[in-house]
Formats: C-alpha cells, sequence, structure tokens
C-alpha cells in the first residue's frame, strides 16, 4: 500500500505528492516509467512495470520505436498499461549522469516537463513520476529531486488549468523518498 509521506498545494490547486511505494501499484491515470532510448524495459522501473503490466506494455512498446525509431533523452512514448492499475504508461527518457557538463539536468528537466505535457495532452487528472535517471542511470538523487519537483512547479505555474490535478513522486526505497521529502521541505517549508 502507498504511504503518502507529504502533500503541497500549489497556488493553482494543484496537488503534489510524495510517496512511498510501489509504482507499478498506483491506481492514477498514469504512471511514468523510467526508459532507456530504445523502450527495452529489462531493469529497474522499466522492468517491474513490464513484470507487472504484462509483455503487452513491452509490445507496444516495440512497435513505438519501429515505427518512429529510438526516442531521443529527455522525450517520452506513451503505451497502454496492460495490467497495472493506471490506464497509460508514459515512458520518459532520462540522461545518463556523466558528471553534469552534458546538458544531463536540462534533459531531466525535459523528461519531467514532457511527461507532464503528455498527461495533459490526453486529458488524464493524475500522474505518479519515479526518480527519473537516479537509479541505474546514476543521476545524483538530491540534484533529480530538486530539478523534477522544479520542473512541475514551473509546469503548473505555466500550465494554472492543468487537467493533471494530482502529481504523485512515487518511488519504492527509503533513501529516494527521504531526498524527495527534504526537498518538500526545502522548497515548501513543511511536509
Amino acid at each position: 500500500m502507498a504511504d503518502i509521506r507529504a502533500t503541497h498545494t500549489l497556488p493553482s490547486g494543484h496537488v503534489l505528492q510524495v510517496v512511498q511505494g510501489d509504482l507499478t501499484r498506483e491506481a492514477v491515470d498514469a504512471v511514468v516509467n523510467a526508459a532507456n532510448e530504445w523502450l527495452a524495459h529489462g531493469g529497474g522501473v522499466a522492468g517491474a512495470i513490464v513484470r507487472r503490466g504484462g509483455l503487452q506494455v513491452q509490445w507496444e512498446s516495440d512497435a513505438w520505436v519501429e515505427k518512429h525509431g529510438r526516442l531521443p533523452v529527455g522525450g517520452v512514448a506513451v503505451t497502454g498499461a496492460g495490467t497495472l492499475p493506471c490506464r497509460k504508461v508514459i515512458h520518459a527518457v532520462g540522461p545518463v549522469w556523466s558528471g553534469g557538463d552534458d546538458d544531463e539536468e536540462d534533459d531531466l528537466r525535459a523528461a519531467g516537463t514532457n511527461s507532464l505535457r503528455a498527461a495533459e495532452e490526453l486529458g488524464l487528472t493524475s500522474l505518479a513520476m519515479p526518480a527519473i535517471s537516479s537509479g541505474i542511470f546514476g543521476f545524483p538523487k538530491e540534484r533529480c529531486a530538486e530539478i523534477l519537483v522544479d520542473a512541475a512547479v514551473h509546469w503548473y505555474a505555466q500550465n494554472p488549468a492543468s487537467s493533471v490535478k494530482l502529481l504523485r513522486f512515487t518511488n519504492i526505497d527509503t533513501p529516494t523518498v527521504a531526498v524527495f521529502l527534504a526537498e518538500f521541505r526545502r522548497r515548501f517549508g513543511a511536509g
């Protein structure tokens, strides 16, 4: 069961949350998958999504790549969710960390913003997003949390009528959740 660890309501009325739980069990309109450029969902969050959602998610991803080619870093693709409790999976390609001198921060911001944009274009109302790139891609967790929360705050400031009323930063591991909690406290003053 998901544990809501912090909630903040933005001036636009949109709600941001830090959640500790299994992304593949989130009963939201869509979950964001931390994907690679070929949408080959083998390990980490991507592997968990296919294990829980079924091979349909991988098949739709393969069809997307066959039609459009590799997904650029910062880009997103949308597929069905298979047997996941959500309706859609938004596959976002985050950057591989190489020290910070290769536009990784801008690419991570784009992955977060483009995920929100895709959810908005689909008319979705709720979205759960993991700490994109902070696992095997090596992006520093503290900076990841800062960038993704900042991207959300800016998105909602520019899109105050967005249909995406709820954004949950959902991670299963305690260290990542703690980093997002710390970012919420730094930015919003409380959990």
